[in-house]
Protein backbone atom coordinates (compact mmCIF):
# COMPACT_ATOMS: atom_id res chain seq x y z
CA UNK A 1 0.00 0.00 0.00
CA UNK A 2 1.54 3.64 -1.01
CA UNK A 3 2.27 5.94 1.62
CA UNK A 4 -0.26 8.39 2.53
CA UNK A 5 0.39 12.40 2.48
CA UNK A 6 0.78 12.07 6.39
CA UNK A 7 2.91 8.97 6.58
CA UNK A 8 5.32 11.22 3.79
CA UNK A 9 5.03 14.53 6.00
CA UNK A 10 6.13 12.32 9.20
CA UNK A 11 9.15 10.90 7.79
CA UNK A 12 9.72 13.99 6.25
CA UNK A 13 9.70 15.86 9.96
CA UNK A 14 11.81 13.46 11.08
CA UNK A 15 14.56 13.27 8.18
CA UNK A 16 16.54 16.26 9.51
CA UNK A 17 17.38 14.28 12.77
CA UNK A 18 17.80 11.65 11.01
CA UNK A 19 20.73 12.82 8.65
CA UNK A 20 22.30 14.61 11.70
CA UNK A 21 22.18 11.07 13.53
CA UNK A 22 23.71 9.41 10.39
CA UNK A 23 26.23 12.37 9.91
CA UNK A 24 27.82 11.46 12.99
CA UNK A 25 27.94 8.15 12.78
CA UNK A 26 29.51 7.58 9.24
CA UNK A 27 31.48 10.82 8.96
CA UNK A 28 30.54 11.28 5.57
CA UNK A 29 27.45 13.21 4.38
CA UNK A 30 27.00 11.31 1.20
CA UNK A 31 26.53 8.19 3.05
CA UNK A 32 24.34 9.75 5.36
CA UNK A 33 22.15 10.85 3.06
CA UNK A 34 22.23 7.19 1.03
CA UNK A 35 21.11 5.71 4.97
CA UNK A 36 18.27 7.86 5.30
CA UNK A 37 17.27 7.60 1.77
CA UNK A 38 17.43 3.33 2.72
CA UNK A 39 15.33 4.37 6.11
CA UNK A 40 12.78 6.06 3.87
CA UNK A 41 12.48 3.25 1.12
CA UNK A 42 11.96 0.60 4.14
CA UNK A 43 9.57 3.06 5.79
CA UNK A 44 7.12 2.71 2.08
CA UNK A 45 7.53 -1.37 2.60
CA UNK A 46 6.53 -1.48 6.39
CA UNK A 47 2.78 -1.68 7.73
CA UNK A 48 2.99 2.08 9.20
CA UNK A 49 -0.09 1.80 10.44
CA UNK A 50 0.66 -1.32 13.24
CA UNK A 51 4.15 1.13 13.82
CA UNK A 52 3.00 2.42 17.43
CA UNK A 53 6.31 4.93 17.69
CA UNK A 54 7.33 6.14 14.26
CA UNK A 55 10.06 8.06 15.49
CA UNK A 56 11.65 5.39 17.47
CA UNK A 57 11.14 2.80 14.38
CA UNK A 58 12.98 4.97 11.69
CA UNK A 59 15.97 5.71 14.32
CA UNK A 60 16.25 2.08 14.89
CA UNK A 61 16.51 1.02 11.24
CA UNK A 62 18.25 3.71 10.06
CA UNK A 63 21.23 2.99 13.51
CA UNK A 64 21.39 -0.64 12.10
CA UNK A 65 21.75 0.49 8.38
CA UNK A 66 24.80 2.70 9.35
CA UNK A 67 26.01 -0.15 11.64
CA UNK A 68 26.00 -2.15 8.78
CA UNK A 69 27.84 0.20 6.94
CA UNK A 70 30.53 1.28 9.43
CA UNK A 71 31.42 -3.02 9.44
CA UNK A 72 31.80 -2.83 5.90
CA UNK A 73 33.74 0.45 5.73
CA UNK A 74 36.55 -0.70 7.97
CA UNK A 75 36.77 -3.32 5.17
CA UNK A 76 36.82 -0.62 2.23
CA UNK A 77 39.06 1.28 4.57
CA UNK A 78 42.04 -0.86 4.58
CA UNK A 79 42.26 -0.18 0.82
CA UNK A 80 42.00 3.20 1.11
CA UNK A 81 44.66 5.03 -0.95
CA UNK A 82 46.45 7.44 1.87
CA UNK A 83 44.77 8.55 5.48
CA UNK A 84 40.70 7.99 5.59
CA UNK A 85 39.70 11.84 7.47
CA UNK A 86 35.10 12.40 7.88
CA UNK A 87 33.96 14.97 5.38
CA UNK A 88 33.62 18.63 7.03
CA UNK A 89 30.83 20.27 6.77
CA UNK A 90 30.79 24.28 7.50
CA UNK A 91 28.50 26.28 9.75
CA UNK A 92 24.54 26.46 8.92
CA UNK A 93 24.58 22.65 7.50
CA UNK A 94 21.50 21.13 8.91
CA UNK A 95 23.53 17.73 9.22
CA UNK A 96 25.22 19.26 11.86
CA UNK A 97 22.40 18.99 13.80
CA UNK A 98 21.11 19.89 17.09
CA UNK A 99 24.28 22.31 18.94
CA UNK A 100 22.62 23.69 22.23
CA UNK A 101 25.42 21.81 24.16
CA UNK A 102 28.87 21.37 24.42
CA UNK A 103 28.43 17.79 24.42
CA UNK A 104 26.39 18.46 20.91
CA UNK A 105 28.79 20.52 19.85
CA UNK A 106 31.23 18.38 20.68
CA UNK A 107 30.38 15.55 19.13
CA UNK A 108 30.24 16.63 15.60
CA UNK A 109 33.86 18.37 15.94
CA UNK A 110 36.18 17.78 13.20
CA UNK A 111 38.53 16.32 16.15
CA UNK A 112 35.98 14.22 17.85
CA UNK A 113 34.44 12.55 14.45
CA UNK A 114 38.11 11.58 13.79
CA UNK A 115 38.60 10.11 17.49
CA UNK A 116 35.31 7.92 16.53
CA UNK A 117 36.80 6.05 13.92
CA UNK A 118 38.56 4.06 16.51
CA UNK A 119 35.38 2.94 18.32
CA UNK A 120 34.02 0.03 17.36
CA UNK A 121 30.29 0.38 15.51
CA UNK A 122 28.24 -0.46 18.85
CA UNK A 123 30.43 2.62 20.90
CA UNK A 124 29.95 4.94 18.33
CA UNK A 125 26.11 4.26 18.22
CA UNK A 126 25.63 4.39 22.12
CA UNK A 127 28.11 7.56 22.10
CA UNK A 128 26.32 9.43 19.50
CA UNK A 129 22.73 8.34 20.50
CA UNK A 130 23.35 9.59 24.07
CA UNK A 131 25.77 12.59 23.85
CA UNK A 132 24.63 14.33 20.59
CA UNK A 133 20.95 13.63 20.79
CA UNK A 134 20.00 12.81 24.58
CA UNK A 135 18.48 9.95 24.14
CA UNK A 136 18.16 7.66 27.41
CA UNK A 137 19.46 4.40 27.58
CA UNK A 138 16.13 2.30 27.87
CA UNK A 139 15.60 3.91 24.02
CA UNK A 140 18.96 3.30 23.45
CA UNK A 141 19.05 -0.62 24.54
CA UNK A 142 15.73 -0.88 22.37
CA UNK A 143 17.65 0.66 19.34
CA UNK A 144 20.48 -1.45 19.33
CA UNK A 145 18.97 -4.59 21.53
CA UNK A 146 21.15 -4.48 24.15
CA UNK A 147 20.40 -4.28 27.77
CA UNK A 148 20.27 -1.11 29.49
CA UNK A 149 23.30 -1.95 31.99
CA UNK A 150 25.08 -2.95 28.44
CA UNK A 151 24.03 0.65 26.89
CA UNK A 152 25.54 2.19 29.84
CA UNK A 153 29.01 -0.14 30.12
CA UNK A 154 29.15 0.78 26.05
CA UNK A 155 28.73 4.86 26.69
CA UNK A 156 31.41 4.74 29.40
CA UNK A 157 34.35 2.77 27.39
CA UNK A 158 33.62 4.94 24.44
CA UNK A 159 33.56 8.23 26.17
CA UNK A 160 37.01 6.92 27.73
CA UNK A 161 38.17 6.34 24.52
CA UNK A 162 37.49 9.53 23.16
CA UNK A 163 38.75 11.20 26.54
CA UNK A 164 42.23 9.84 25.76
CA UNK A 165 42.73 11.85 22.48
CA UNK A 166 40.74 14.53 23.67
CA UNK A 167 41.59 18.15 23.55
CA UNK A 168 39.00 20.24 22.17
CA UNK A 169 38.33 23.74 23.61
CA UNK A 170 34.42 24.83 23.07
CA UNK A 171 35.32 28.22 21.21
CA UNK A 172 33.10 30.88 19.79
CA UNK A 173 33.00 32.46 15.93
CA UNK A 174 34.43 35.37 17.28
CA UNK A 175 37.31 33.43 18.95
CA UNK A 176 37.73 31.23 15.83
CA UNK A 177 37.65 34.22 13.03
CA UNK A 178 40.43 35.26 15.43
CA UNK A 179 42.19 31.73 15.20
CA UNK A 180 41.91 31.45 11.40
CA UNK A 181 43.73 35.22 10.93
CA UNK A 182 46.78 34.71 13.45
CA UNK A 183 47.16 31.18 11.51
CA UNK A 184 46.95 32.94 8.11
CA UNK A 185 49.03 35.54 8.66
CA UNK A 186 51.80 33.03 10.44
CA UNK A 187 51.40 30.40 7.66
CA UNK A 188 51.74 32.94 4.74
CA UNK A 189 55.16 35.10 6.76
CA UNK A 190 57.37 32.37 5.08
CA UNK A 191 58.93 31.91 8.57
CA UNK A 192 58.68 28.93 10.89
CA UNK A 193 59.06 30.71 13.99
CA UNK A 194 55.52 32.56 13.71
CA UNK A 195 53.72 28.83 13.18
CA UNK A 196 55.83 27.41 15.28
CA UNK A 197 54.38 29.63 18.42
CA UNK A 198 50.49 28.96 17.60
CA UNK A 199 51.11 25.50 17.39
CA UNK A 200 51.45 22.93 20.95
CA UNK A 201 54.34 21.20 20.89
CA UNK A 202 52.69 17.69 20.32
CA UNK A 203 50.68 18.95 17.17
CA UNK A 204 50.04 16.47 14.20
CA UNK A 205 48.99 17.36 10.76
CA UNK A 206 47.13 15.23 7.97
CA UNK A 207 46.07 15.01 5.09
CA UNK A 208 43.59 13.22 3.04
CA UNK A 209 43.50 13.33 -0.23
CA UNK A 210 41.73 9.72 -1.15
CA UNK A 211 44.22 8.47 -4.15
CA UNK A 212 43.04 11.78 -6.42
CA UNK A 213 44.87 14.70 -4.69
CA UNK A 214 47.98 14.62 -3.39
CA UNK A 215 48.11 14.56 0.38
CA UNK A 216 50.53 13.75 3.51
CA UNK A 217 49.05 10.18 4.63
CA UNK A 218 51.32 9.88 7.55
CA UNK A 219 50.86 12.55 10.09
CA UNK A 220 53.65 15.33 10.55
CA UNK A 221 54.47 15.18 14.35
CA UNK A 222 55.79 18.01 16.20
CA UNK A 223 55.18 21.91 16.26
CA UNK A 224 58.58 22.48 13.92
CA UNK A 225 57.80 19.93 11.42
CA UNK A 226 54.06 20.99 11.18
CA UNK A 227 55.08 24.68 11.02
CA UNK A 228 57.37 23.56 7.96
CA UNK A 229 54.91 21.46 6.23
CA UNK A 230 52.83 24.57 6.62
CA UNK A 231 55.05 27.28 5.48
CA UNK A 232 55.80 25.02 2.33
CA UNK A 233 52.05 24.62 1.69
CA UNK A 234 51.20 28.47 1.35
CA UNK A 235 54.54 29.18 -0.78
CA UNK A 236 53.28 30.10 -4.14
CA UNK A 237 54.06 27.39 -6.58
CA UNK A 238 52.95 27.23 -10.37
CA UNK A 239 52.67 23.13 -9.84
CA UNK A 240 50.29 23.77 -6.92
CA UNK A 241 48.14 26.28 -9.11
CA UNK A 242 48.09 23.46 -11.38
CA UNK A 243 47.05 21.02 -9.50
CA UNK A 244 43.65 22.90 -8.47
CA UNK A 245 43.14 24.69 -11.60
CA UNK A 246 44.23 27.91 -10.39
CA UNK A 247 45.17 30.31 -7.67
CA UNK A 248 42.89 29.34 -5.18
CA UNK A 249 40.81 32.12 -2.64
CA UNK A 250 40.89 31.61 1.22
CA UNK A 251 38.01 31.87 3.07
CA UNK A 252 37.44 32.30 6.86
CA UNK A 253 34.89 29.88 8.09
CA UNK A 254 33.92 27.36 10.71
CA UNK A 255 33.11 23.37 9.59
CA UNK A 256 31.89 21.25 12.15
CA UNK A 257 32.40 24.14 14.92
CA UNK A 258 36.21 24.16 14.53
CA UNK A 259 38.19 27.44 12.99
CA UNK A 260 38.83 26.39 9.39
CA UNK A 261 40.00 27.38 5.95
CA UNK A 262 38.27 26.94 2.91
CA UNK A 263 40.22 26.85 -0.47
CA UNK A 264 37.97 27.91 -3.56
CA UNK A 265 38.83 28.15 -7.37
CA UNK A 266 35.91 29.08 -9.53
CA UNK A 267 33.55 28.61 -7.08
CA UNK A 268 34.06 24.84 -6.24
CA UNK A 269 35.92 23.90 -2.90
CA UNK A 270 39.26 22.15 -3.75
CA UNK A 271 40.36 22.22 0.07
CA UNK A 272 39.24 22.49 3.77
CA UNK A 273 42.03 23.15 6.66
CA UNK A 274 40.06 22.22 9.91
CA UNK A 275 42.24 23.81 13.16
CA UNK A 276 41.79 21.49 15.94
CA UNK A 277 41.96 24.24 18.99
CA UNK A 278 43.04 24.11 22.65
CA UNK A 279 43.88 26.27 25.18
CA UNK A 280 47.68 25.84 24.52
CA UNK A 281 47.36 26.28 20.87
CA UNK A 282 46.52 24.14 17.91
CA UNK A 283 46.82 21.12 18.40
CA UNK A 284 45.95 19.50 15.15
CA UNK A 285 45.47 20.50 11.53
CA UNK A 286 43.37 18.04 9.24
CA UNK A 287 43.40 18.70 5.33
CA UNK A 288 39.93 17.41 3.45
CA UNK A 289 41.19 17.79 -0.60
CA UNK A 290 39.35 14.24 -1.56
CA UNK A 291 37.32 15.89 -4.18
CA UNK A 292 34.84 13.00 -3.16
CA UNK A 293 34.00 14.75 0.25
CA UNK A 294 33.78 17.83 -0.78
CA UNK A 295 30.58 18.13 -2.96
CA UNK A 296 27.87 18.77 -0.45
CA UNK A 297 29.95 21.55 0.80
CA UNK A 298 30.99 23.30 -2.65
CA UNK A 299 26.92 23.53 -2.93
CA UNK A 300 26.60 25.00 0.23
CA UNK A 301 29.30 26.84 -0.01
CA UNK A 302 27.75 28.42 -3.77
CA UNK A 303 24.10 29.24 -2.09
CA UNK A 304 25.56 31.78 0.74
CA UNK A 305 27.38 34.95 -0.38
CA UNK A 306 31.12 35.00 1.73
CA UNK A 307 32.49 38.21 0.15
CA UNK A 308 36.08 38.88 -0.94
CA UNK A 309 38.49 36.04 0.35
CA UNK A 310 41.56 36.75 3.10
CA UNK A 311 44.02 36.04 0.19
CA UNK A 312 44.50 33.93 -3.02
CA UNK A 313 47.03 31.57 -2.36
CA UNK A 314 50.15 30.22 -4.64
Amino acid sequence: MPLSASDVERFMASKPRLEAIAYRLLGSASEAEDAVQETFLRWQGADVGRIRVPEAWLTKVLTHLCLNQLTSARVRRETYVGRWLPEPLIAGDPMLGPADTAEQRESVSYAVLVLLERLAPNERAVYVLREAFDYPHREIAEILDLTEAASQQILHRAKEHIAQGRTRTDIDEAAARRIVDEFLAAATSGRTEPLVRLLTEDAVAVGDGGGKVPARAKAFEGALAVATFMRGLFTPGKAKRALVGGSPGIYATTANGDPALVAVVDGRVVGVLCLEATADGIAAIHAQVNPDKLGRLTERWAAEDHGEPLLHAF
